[in-house]
């Protein structure tokens, strides 16, 4: 540990850039799937400007609990049934998953298939749930 500090006192340059470097990595690896909103902004967004919630959950789980009128495109096969989502382009889309773990990966790929105003909810369906915000089940 003491080696690490006195590289650091060393090269602090090198030190510097390699942090500038990891903080915009993070930062770009952040927003790439869309920018990341809470449930109370994602209430506010419905709301306000009719956005469209897409949960990339597999038909299963959807069915046990969801968010109301919730689109269900399992991550699985988001690729091939992403024309679906081909009506909703001038609306905001904002994906969900269990844990948040798909969804910036499934945004990426709806950005990709041309999709503009693409989020994600942060935390998921499981947040949703812990803050008691109403689910509907199949």
């Amino acid at each position: 540990m003491e080696q690490l500090f006195i590289y650091i006192g060393n090269h602090p340059v090198l030190v510097g850039v390699f942090v500038v470097l990891l903080i915009l990595f993070i930062r770009n690896e952040m927003n790439r799937g869309g920018a990341s909103i809470s449930a109370q902004q994602l209430v506010t967004l419905v709301n306000s400007e009719n956005a469209v919630v897409v949960d990339v959950r597999e038909k299963a789980e959807f069915d046990q609990g969801h968010i109301v009128d919730a689109i269900n495109i399992p991550f699985s096969s988001l690729d091939g049934r992403a024309d679906e989502l081909e009506k909703y382009k001038d609306k905001p889309l904002v994906i969900t998953c269990k844990m948040g773990q798909h969804s910036g990966s499934a945004g990426t790929l709806l950005k990709k298939k041309g999709f503009a105003n693409v989020s994600r909810l942060k935390g998921g369906i499981a947040e949703w749930r812990g803050q008691s915000l109403p689910v509907v089940k199949a």
